[in-house]
């Protein structure tokens, strides 16, 4: 990390952005939308769906400003969506960062196309996947199509299909972890209690080693540098 130049893309309050500068990077730039409306959204639960993250989470972006203040950190925010980053734009990144951000895309192919057109080293992707059909599908790429309007979230990859989108949009995996859980925040809403709930935490910490969200990270290089597809 020492030395390089670094990206994170989706940085929502700026987390990798300000790990990686920690780490010795020589420049981070940090990119997200530039608000809640641009959301990928369905057309039916847009305006709801906006007010609904305004009364979560309040203005965007003003967690990355504070937690920048509070660092006293020189990470560049461009405001840019994921799916127009290209070189011509941002220039490339010996390292690009990008997580939990596939399952709130419509289309997260595109996106990952658009990430491998900066990246010219490696690409690290921290993404939500679903315990169930990673534990039954260990090497058959499947997906849930979610479709939850609330939380805008389209497909949730198991850890194979984490894998394989990559591949598919133009990287050569190296490495890839297998299925561990981030913990849920103070914030986060009740979980749920009963029989149902206690099964889904106690599989959770079989499976991936703690009650959380479930995640998978792959680790990837540019196996293509063809640019993007423009849609």
């Amino acid at each position: 990390m020492r030395g390089k130049r670094c990206l994170d893309v989706g940085t929502y309050d700026g987390f990798y952005a300000f790990e990686m500068e920690r780490r010795g990077a020589a420049e981070v730039v940090a990119t997200d939308i530039p608000e809640n409306e641009d959301w990928d959204f369905p057309a039916a639960v847009r305006l709801r769906g906006v007010q609904a993250l305004r009364e979560a989470a309040g203005e965007k972006g003003l967690g990355f400003e504070a937690a920048k203040a509070a660092l006293g950190s020189n990470v560049e925010k461009r405001l840019i969506n994921a799916y127009h980053l290209s070189p011509e734009e941002m220039g490339t990144f010996d390292v690009v960062v990008c997580g939990s951000l596939l399952l709130h895309l419509r289309d997260p192919v595109r996106a990952l196309e658009s990430i491998r057109s900066v990246c010219s080293g490696w690409f690290m992707s921290v993404e939500e996947v679903s315990l169930g059909l990673s534990v039954r599908f260990p090497r058959r790429s499947v997906a849930d199509a979610r479709f939850d309007e609330a939380l805008c979230q389209w497909w949730v990859l198991n850890a194979a299909g984490h894998r394989r989108m990559a591949e598919i949009a133009g990287f050569e995996v190296t490495e890839s972890s297998g299925v561990f859980c981030e913990p849920f925040g103070q914030s986060h809403p009740e979980r749920g209690r009963g029989a149902r709930a206690a099964a889904i935490r106690l599989s959770r910490r079989v499976f991936a080693g703690g009650d959380g969200v479930p995640h998978a990270a792959v680790l990837a290089r540019p196996r293509i540098q063809a640019p993007p597809i423009k849609v």
